[in-house]
């Protein structure tokens, strides 16, 4: 705090980058609200992995580096889109048939197949805290489920009904539109059902402004008027994006590359719902040592937190997502001893380098502006080449 402009013209690592973009961005005054917001989203479906991590630390070194050199208060929050319906049973739980039972219910109202929790959102979301508290994240965190039901979102979705051809306007050529009749299936609500309680895809036949009501058509032919408040619907996810944008005034967040087109898509819809969209970034996804990217739909398989840790460090995989955040890196066992041999490198030279340089060295923003003192001068590779040459 307190840079000169030469001097915030030096800060070149990517979290300064940012945050100073997000500064010139709101014109460096406080919002409103009081404080800057920066969010991250999680959906409940699966457990926290890899990119879970990656996504809140990268966002938590933007928060720090913009805490740098702005005295305007910070918050990040952790959104969880727990009411999104249960589409597809995860292959790493138990009770899989079960679940099966459980297919388009809100992820609140599916059982949670480890028989711990209320339910499996409500699993993942405990196992999301525990996880992120482990890496001592500071963040509040959100329950769509909470947020919806408490009328939080009230105002937003009635004046998405008010608004409703605007949206399906962006929508629409998204989809397909009139050539292959998604104007007559889709609907930027979707109803929870009162017979069955699942999170339904179904067009809306009718829509009453006044009342604030929808009317669709339940599967066994039965006409039913829901009102858009109070949790019984939920949007689909990208106008639920944008609406999250609007009424939290996000003010920034990071999502990954294959995302981009979505991105594009919930910044037009968020001006409809009235408020200006994030500053956005966005990230590559991992490779792994075929060179496949790794993510939930299209597979691909390296090495995961839990392995990483195990052999190394928070920090060293703190690093790892630090590094080259817009380009694809491959996420294989090789990635350890290389991490944790540079940040040794990046530790050992800090004390030495005048400021601008010590918040430009990458192990300024992996221990959030306090790096450790310098350890052992033996490196992770070295131990391995010794390990290997035992034999052991």
């Amino acid at each position: 705090m307190g840079y000169t402009p030469e001097e915030l013209d030096q800060l070149k690592a990517w979290p300064f980058v940012e945050a100073k973009n997000l500064l010139k961005r709101i014109n460096n005054k406080t919002p409103a609200k009081g404080y800057v917001l920066f969010q991250t989203g999680y959906g409940p479906s699966g457990l926290p992995h890899i990119g879970t991590f990656g996504e809140v630390a990268r966002t938590t070194m933007v928060k720090r580096a913009f805490q740098e050199i702005s005295d305007i208060p910070t918050k990040l929050v952790c959104f969880s889109d727990d009411l999104d319906g249960f589409r597809k049973v995860p292959l790493n739980v138990p009770n899989r048939d079960r679940l099966q039972e459980d297919l388009g219910l809100p992820l609140t109202k599916v059982t949670d197949p480890f028989g711990e929790c209320k339910s499996f959102a409500h699993y993942n979301n405990q196992k999301l805290r525990s996880f992120l508290d482990s890496f001592g994240f500071e963040y509040e965190f959100i329950s769509a489920t909470q947020y919806y039901q408490a009328g939080k979102f009230d105002e937003m979705l009635l004046l998405a009904l008010e608004r409703y051809d605007q949206l399906m306007d962006i929508m629409l050529p998204s989809l397909g539109g009139v050539a292959k009749g998604r104007d007559k299936s889709y609907s930027p609500f979707l109803p929870i059902s009162p017979v069955s309680g699942k999170v339904l895809q179904v067009p809306v036949l009718d829509r009453n402004i006044s009342k604030g009501t929808i009317l669709y058509q339940e599967t066994d032919g039965e006409m039913i008027e829901l009102p858009v408040t109070g949790g019984n619907v939920k949007m689909q996810w990208k106008p639920d994006w944008a609406m999250r944008w609007a009424q939290l005034e996000v003010d920034y967040e990071m999502y990954g590359k294959d995302l981009i087109p979505s991105g594009e898509l919930a910044r037009k819809l968020c001006r409809v719902f009235g408020k200006p969209p994030p500053l956005e970034m966005f990230y590559e996804l991992f490779l792994d040592e075929n060179g496949r990217k790794i993510s939930k739909s299209s597979g691909g398989e390296g090495i995961s937190m839990e392995n990483w840790i195990d052999y190394s460090s928070p920090d060293s995989l703190g690093l790892f997502m630090f590094q080259k955040p817009k380009t694809a890196k491959r996420l294989t066992f090789d990635a350890v001893p290389r991490a944790v041999d540079d940040l040794q490198k990046f530790v050992a030279s800090y004390p030495s380098q005048g400021l601008i340089e010590q918040l430009n060295n990458p192990a300024w923003h992996v221990y959030a502006g306090n790096p450790p003192k310098v350890g052992s001068d033996i490196s992770y590779s070295m131990i391995l080449n010794l390990v290997g040459a035992a034999g052991t």
